[in-house]
């Protein structure tokens, strides 16, 4: 509904009657704020491509029970008009609503525009929010034709050298403003007047380069000047030349070919005109220091072969080559729209040792994911090579036993994890890698002449998408509190446009550790845009029939017998959990196809209801568990979620057809695996109760049945865990809500083997791959696939969770568990509606709970026993008294 009345005249007299009682509540106008303006879940951000981009906004309120009750948003070119409450793109009118995530609706938007809008609204009793502070978003290229020409240096896919590219242009009058746009095959760093163009690393992001490659929008306007000017483009090879070999084949990608690129900058001049800049063949190339590169390997540099200046004018650039054409690699070059690579942390190395004058030992003492860059001088010609890894050998040197068990070298010119650096020799050098990020701990530097090193010569960069930290825990449990630090650090080690496994061994997008750790991600960063990008890479690889392979993106590998329910379920599970924690349904609706694709080939291979599709129940402590009953309960979990979405999208024959599907996988499970009579289901491992428990297969009256014979499960395994990666998702939840809380946090707080605290205390900084610390195979240092635990802590012990009825948490389920032994938790979630905050403290047999409640939101608080409050939004204190 829209009122009559527009909203800045309701704003108009709310000013003055705050005028008029300033002397009594000055403060009332600061209380009430919009704040945290997105676009595409972006801080005004450039290069947008949606024709309807998503809006969304927070409310800052501290009235309790704050809600939004109407909002209008203003859209339009001139920043000041829309300040002042105008717009010429689009007026929503004001709209009686408490939505903070809406899709533009005004004059169909161009490309190369930036687009102003601000919300405002009214909130109970008719009282007036002021005006956000204008945000903006800027739209890239849309459907616009390029004008430049994908173009590269002429070698071939084995000619190692990086090739470097430039040309010098004019601009002749005063320049307004100044946008460059540039696609890459491979991996680009941009540079404009002999300064590098912004602070991304490892831009584009891999994607499958033969269907879909990104393009990458820069504000130049600080660094293009009026008169002469130039433009230097040096490309990596990344995933899309892959030189090295290893068992997953990406040497032999069917995109593989040299680095090429397409750029246009664009410029408008004060006086109104456009003039585009671009790739073409007058651009020259040549080669320069970056010897080799490989995203899987390393880089090498030569400083001897430096070209002082190829990116400045006037540079005598008349030895170098004319550039060749290349035919667009992809038909869809689409924007890249997502939180970027970035070097996030500075860390110091902690020791240095110094093994004689030629080798040095430098322990960052962490596990962290990135690069390292070197500070030395030393005669032309020295040779240092840095070998990263997690680490040593009994001799006191670097140990890449545990990373580099499926690398598939031809000869030993590019040792793994190992940068190899030649001098100059004219003082002091500094290398740090463009194209290349390595996981490790320790750096071994060893030269072919003596060179002195200090503590000072080398700092290491931790690198990943720079995701925005929304959550946090606190405990008077220290090693609770340095479990969930390493979870989080092994997560960034694993997010690089899209999540890995292991930022050493493999780099690859393994899908069942993306989905095992979604729950974790998101109560922790904000993450959404990397995981909608990651959705588009499952399309792009989707075969017709429905199936996924086990790595994504990939060359070709993963379409083999294993990438099934218990992987490849991401198709589902990902875009649900999007939908629960952000409200939105996008993901759902760009995804639906993909599911019911999936769904569907699961279904026609499995006419029983049951699957044996799957890879099971990966790295156990020691039991193993039914390889049918867990692929089976992830075509059930797929069948329901797909079931719900298609209820959320007005798909109501599907809605009633993936529902009986539901049912009917549920039923075959039980009748085949569930002793009803015992409540054991298969041969009652850890993860055979614990998964039908969490994903709530189990039959209603057996709920309490199956959870005792967990319980017991655990018990008579020394009260330790016994699972592999399933049911490490699984079991902490399926024993927090079920009736034994105090029992989740006995595993969750172990630290003997097998557990999480075993890995913590032996020194971990990051989550491991093996519960086994003297395993000899699948032994990466900083892997994610265990890493729901980070999610239960939000859940079981803060007991923040959404509600799948008005997600988004627009209403919060609040069911914290006081268990024995934690004397005090708090967590906080900065969710789409405000930050959570869930803390409690034990005093003797009373608990004092303190629970804070984001405005336009609402929660129930579930207390042990059973007692629910309704809060709204605002600070509550609640006392709770056990009665034991």
């Amino acid at each position: 509904m829209i009122l009559n009345k527009p909203i800045f005249q309701y704003r108009t007299l709310f000013l003055v009657a705050i005028t008029a009682s300033l002397v009594i509540r000055p403060a009332l106008a600061q209380q009430h704020d919009y704040y945290a303006l997105r676009c595409e879940y972006l801080i005004n951000p450039l290069g947008i491509d949606e024709t309807n981009p998503r809006l969304t906004w927070k409310l800052k309120d501290s009235e309790e029970g704050a809600r939004q009750t109407a909002y209008r948003i203003i859209v339009g070119t001139d920043s000041i008009a829309v300040a002042n409450g105008t717009g010429n793109q689009w007026d929503s009118g004001e709209l009686l609503s408490d939505a903070n995530l809406i899709r533009y609706d005004g004059v169909p938007l161009k490309p190369f525009t930036r687009y102003y809008w601000s919300v405002a609204g009214r909130g109970m009793a008719g009282s007036q929010y002021s005006r956000a502070p204008v945000a903006f978003f800027e739209t890239g290229m849309m459907s616009s034709r390029w004008h430049g020409a994908w173009i590269s240096d002429g070698h071939g896919i084995d000619h190692r050298p990086a090739p470097f590219f430039r040309k010098e242009f004019q601009s002749n009058k005063p320049i307004k403003s100044a946008r460059a746009y540039i696609a890459a095959a491979g991996l680009y760093e941009l540079y404009l007047n002999g300064r590098r163009v912004g602070d991304h690393r490892l831009d584009p992001m891999y994607t499958r380069y033969d269907r879909r490659i990104l393009y990458v929008s820069h504000d130049v306007t600080s660094v293009v000047q009026q008169g002469a000017n130039a433009v230097g483009v040096v490309l990596g090879n990344g995933w899309y030349n892959h030189q090295a070999m290893a068992v997953w084949n990406f040497d032999k990608a069917p995109w593989r070919n040299r680095p090429a690129f397409c750029l246009d900058i664009r410029i408008t001049y004060e006086d109104g005109t456009v003039e585009t800049i671009s790739s073409e063949r007058d651009w020259k190339t040549s080669g320069g220091a970056i010897t080799s590169n490989n995203i899987y390997t390393a880089e090498h540099v030569d400083a001897r072969l430096e070209q002082a200046g190829w990116h400045a004018v006037g540079f005598d650039d008349s030895d170098w080559r004319g550039v060749s054409y290349r035919s667009a690699p992809a038909k869809h070059i689409v924007t890249q729209a997502l939180h970027p690579i970035r070097n996030v942390e500075e860390i110091q190395p902690e020791t240095l040792t110094r093994v004689d004058d030629t080798t040095y030992l430098f322990d960052l003492g962490r596990n962290i994911a990135g690069v390292t860059k070197l500070t030395v001088a030393g005669p032309a010609g020295t040779v240092l090579r840095l070998k990263h890894g997690e680490r040593l050998s009994e001799n006191g040197l670097v140990d890449l036993s545990n990373i580099d068990v499926y690398y598939r070298p031809i000869d030993d010119s590019d040792p793994f994890q190992t940068d190899i650096v030649t001098l100059k020799g004219e003082g002091t050098e500094t290398f740090m890698p463009k194209f290349n990020y390595k996981g490790f701990r320790y750096i071994e530097i060893t030269s072919s002449q003596p060179v002195q090193l200090d503590r000072t010569s080398l700092v290491a960069y931790f690198m990943h998408s720079d995701v925005p930290a929304v959550g946090a825990i606190r405990s008077s449990n220290p090693l609770l509190d340095r479990i969930a630090w390493a979870t989080n650090n092994a997560y960034l080690s694993n997010l690089f446009g899209y999540p890995t496994d292991c930022p050493q061994r493999e780099k690859n997008g393994w899908t069942g550790d993306g989905h095992f750790a979604i729950e974790t991600a998101l109560y922790n960063f904000d993450g959404i845009t990397i995981y909608e990008k990651w959705l588009d890479d499952h399309r792009d690889e989707q075969q017709p029939n429905g199936v996924l392979p086990d790595i994504i993106p990939t060359g070709g590998w993963g379409y083999g017998t294993a990438n099934g329910t218990d992987w490849t379920s991401t198709i589902a599970i990902i875009p649900w959990n999007l939908y629960l924690f952000y409200g939105d349904t996008k993901p759902l609706s760009e995804n639906y196809e993909a599911i019911k694709r999936y769904v569907d080939y699961v279904t026609q291979i499995s006419p029983n209801g049951l699957t044996t599709w799957g890879r099971g129940d990966w790295v156990p402590v020691k039991s193993q568990s039914s390889l049918e009953l867990t692929s089976s309960i992830y075509y059930y979990v797929d069948a329901v979620i797909l079931s719900k979405a298609a209820q959320l999208l007005g798909k109501q024959e599907d809605h009633e057809q993936y529902s009986r599907l539901a049912g009917f996988i549920k039923k075959a499970i039980n009748d085949k695996y569930l002793d009803q009579e015992t409540g054991v289901y298969a041969s009652g491992t850890q993860t055979e109760l614990s998964m039908p428990l969490m994903w709530h297969v189990v039959p209603e009256p057996l709920i309490a049945k199956v959870a005792q014979r967990l319980a017991e499960r655990v018990e008579a395994d020394g009260s330790h865990i016994d699972v592999g990666v399933l049911g490490a998702k699984a079991i902490l939840n399926a024993l927090s809500e079920n009736g034994y809380a105090d029992l989740a946090y006995t595993l969750a707080s172990r630290d003997t083997y097998p557990s999480w605290g075993a890995w913590v205390a032996a020194g971990a900084t990051t989550l491991l791959e093996n519960w086994d610390l003297n395993a000899t195979r699948d032994i990466s240092d900083n892997h994610m696939m265990f890493g729901e635990i980070g999610a239960w802590f939000f859940k079981g012990l803060g007991g923040i969770k959404p509600d799948e009825r008005q997600p988004g948490f627009k209403h919060v389920r609040l069911e914290p568990h006081f268990v024995q032994g934690l004397d005090h938790f708090e967590a906080t979630f900065d969710g789409p509606y405000g930050k959570i905050e869930s803390r409690w403290t034990r005093n003797g047999r009373r608990v004092d709970i303190d629970v804070v409640i984001p405005a336009n939101s609402t929660a129930t608080l579930m207390l042990p026993d059973g007692e629910q409050r309704e809060l709204p939004a605002g600070n509550h204190a609640v006392q709770w008294r056990s009665r034991q």
